[in-house]
């Protein structure tokens, strides 16, 4: 499938926001990869198809993971929309024939990060929470310069947000996310 087949997909199965949301991603995405390095159309072929499941209710993501054998955490199985991004992957791979395993993994750990992320990765997992069409994030601006400059910090900083939310809201949060935080906190606090 070529990238604009993708997208196609994406605005015939995706909701209008969602849609937006994508090619925004996939054009911060492309941003990024420029500044920092990295290979540019493996960026945007996971920005258009990191939210490529997110459509799918919680009962249809746990119906497609046992479909392709994808493990539940005790978080996932909590908060089932966290599965989208694992599905995403499954989908890219057997729907969207995407073979690459550093796109598979982008999209696998855009929501969570994980330690030791790949450069795309990074990309993929910073530019989804930057995109200009998300709502007012406090410190976002902030995060956004980072992105730009220092793509650990931006990680750290965004990771930050997200823990801080998350407990706030007494939302159920994966136990990657608080390791992807502790790891680039110390990344960051070696500098």
């Amino acid at each position: 499938m070529s990238i604009d087949d993708l997208r196609l997909t994406m605005k015939d199965i995706l909701s209008k926001s969602r849609y937006l949301h994508v090619i925004s991603t996939e054009e911060v995405s492309v941003d990024l990869a420029f500044i920092h390095g990295c290979d540019i159309e493996k960026a945007r072929i996971a920005g258009v198809l990191h939210d490529c499941a997110k459509y799918l209710t919680n009962a249809e993501l746990i119906e497609e993971c046992k479909k392709y054998s994808l493990p539940i955490t005790e978080a996932e199985a909590k908060s089932s929309q966290l599965l989208h991004a694992k599905v995403g992957a499954a989908h890219a791979e057997h729907l969207y024939n995407i073979k690459d395993e550093e796109i598979l993994t982008a999209i696998t750990y855009h929501t969570t990060g994980r330690p030791n992320m790949t450069l795309l990765e990074k990309i993929t997992f910073t530019a989804d929470y930057i995109e200009p069409n998300r709502k007012v994030i406090p410190r976002i601006d902030e995060i956004r310069k980072a992105a730009f400059d220092n793509l650990d910090y931006a990680i750290y900083l965004i990771l930050e947000n997200t823990i801080d939310y998350l407990k706030s809201t007494n939302s159920v949060m994966d136990d990657k996310t608080e390791m992807t935080y502790e790891y680039y906190k110390g990344i960051i606090q070696a500098v």
